[in-house]
């Protein structure tokens, strides 16, 4: 390809952990903020954006068009369209791979992707409210587990099919807690020797009148490396997954600035460019 997609910027909140943090903020607010860092070290105009796609799974009770709340807020103009994708899983990468493809159909020059989730956030659910609950016991809903952890086909909890896989493909839980401690010290590591900070779009929190700025990754630090051998099994007595080799309950939001290589040399927009591992240090800074 003469003329790759590339990338102008990539911006994340540092991650919450569940009723963490973040509880007090949105996902459309964590949203924002990673959008708007994100725009900022581009070195782009706000109105220059052609289209926001940002990802998001629960969105139960965050308000009509999320994404559009989060452009908003970012400081975007109305004038800039947004579309909301929700995908298991992978909601913020799909984005990336239609705003790919929409650049290479020229159907845009500049874009906006990523995701947003504030799975504390998630509501509980009341689904025979609208039409009555006329006798016996209501039914309540976790929108997380229904709408986002829960296979809509049998029922079960995705950890418990992840419990099965493991079994099948023969993971032991010795190999999974090796897994675990490795991605654990890894993370700990990364946080304090400052790797993320230029990643990290900072989220402004105002509690009891006191604002303080979040910027450094919550649940690393809430891990006990020497805890993970011991922890039982979260999906069956017998099993082998456990909360360590488990993917988190947590909430933060991610974005990418998108264009083509001829667009941004001929507007001197310059890319973060593609290194060696090796030469990682010379990569510009924003």
């Amino acid at each position: 390809m003469n003329d790759p997609v590339v990338i102008l910027a990539a911006r994340r909140t540092a991650i919450g952990s569940f009723q963490g943090q973040f509880q007090g903020v949105s996902a459309p607010a964590l949203g924002a903020a990673a959008i708007r860092d994100a725009v900022l070290q581009a070195g782009v105009h706000a109105s220059e954006v052609d289209e926001v796609h940002m990802g998001c799974c629960l969105m139960a009770g965050i308000g009509q068009a999320p994404a559009r709340q989060a452009l908003i807020a970012a400081g975007l103009p109305d004038s800039v369209p947004a579309t909301t994708l929700t995908k298991m899983c992978g909601s913020g990468m799909k984005t990336v791979m239609l705003a790919h493809d929409q650049l290479l159909a020229g159907s845009a020059s500049l874009l906006v992707a990523g995701g947003m989730e504030s799975m504390t956030q998630s509501p509980y659910l009341l689904p025979a409210a609208r039409s009555g609950q006329r006798l016996g016991h209501g039914q309540m809903i976790d929108h997380m587990f229904f709408d986002g952890l829960q296979d809509a086909y049998d029922g079960q909890l995705m950890g418990v099919h992840a419990e099965a896989i493991a079994k099948e493909m023969g993971f032991t839980r010795a190999e999974q807690d090796a897994y675990a401690l490795a991605s654990v010290q890894r993370a700990q590591a990364a946080v304090a020797s400052g790797a993320f900070v230029r990643e990290i779009a900072p989220v402004t929190l105002k509690v009891k009148g006191v604002e303080r700025t979040v910027n450094v990754d919550e649940t690393p630090g809430q891990c006990k490396p020497d805890k993970i051998p011991t922890l039982k099994p979260a999906f069956g007595a017998d099993g082998s997954v456990t909360a360590a080799s488990s993917a988190s309950i947590s909430d933060g939001a991610a974005a990418l600035v998108l264009t083509r290589d001829s667009t941004a040399r001929s507007r001197d927009w310059r890319p973060d460019p593609a290194l060696n591992p090796r030469q990682a240090r010379l990569a510009r800074r924003p």
